[in-house]
């Protein structure tokens, strides 16, 4: 085998686990310790018609295309994680009055600032070692909608809840563990 064939070749055998990621979210950490599922969302390139005289041709050009991020995670018993994304939804859309938006988007130092309405998040995926591997940093994140808790008295085993939240963004990247280099 060649020297170039070597390098082609991949190095690391191992496969990526389903299990291992970590998700956290800047603006509400409660919701990050009990993630019990999280997605790198899809993404797509639209494509623009290049007309030529025997045929139309297929060429990138067109807006990328992020899907919604969406997260799974165990609510606690004080509802805390459940109530942190509940808020953010309502202060977002001052569903009583503008006030409550108003409200919403005051800084630590009680000024407005509109830059409040968003969070940054990271999924970090962990190798077989669960140690860092990747981290895929999404940016300017905010919430569109969560899923209802269904109460329920005729079950007969306990099923813990599990809320699910999704989030609209402006942008990924993927990240190597050192958090800078994008791959």
């Amino acid at each position: 085998m060649t020297n170039s064939q070597f390098r082609n070749q991949i190095q690391n055998r191992n496969f990526l686990s389903p299990a291992g990621f970590n998700f956290s979210l800047a603006k509400e950490p409660k919701v990050s310790f009990f993630c019990t599922s999280a997605k790198i969302p899809e993404i797509s390139l639209g494509v623009a018609k290049q007309p030529t005289y025997l045929k139309d041709l297929d060429i990138p050009g067109e807006k990328l295309t992020y899907g919604d991020l969406t997260l799974r995670f165990l609510v606690d018993e004080d509802m805390s994680n459940y109530m942190a994304i509940h808020n953010w939804l309502t202060g977002l859309g001052f569903p009583e009055s503008t006030q409550d938006f108003k409200n919403f988007i005051l800084n630590s130092d009680g000024i407005e600032d509109m830059e409040e309405q968003f969070s940054d998040g990271s999924l970090t995926i962990l190798n077989s070692n669960y140690r860092t591997n990747t981290i895929v940093k999404f940016l300017n994140l905010f919430p569109v909608s969560l899923t209802s808790l269904d109460f329920d008295t005729s079950v007969t085993d306990i099923q813990y809840f599990t809320a699910q939240a999704t989030f609209k963004y402006t942008v990924y990247n993927i990240l190597d563990q050192d958090n800078r280099t994008r791959l």
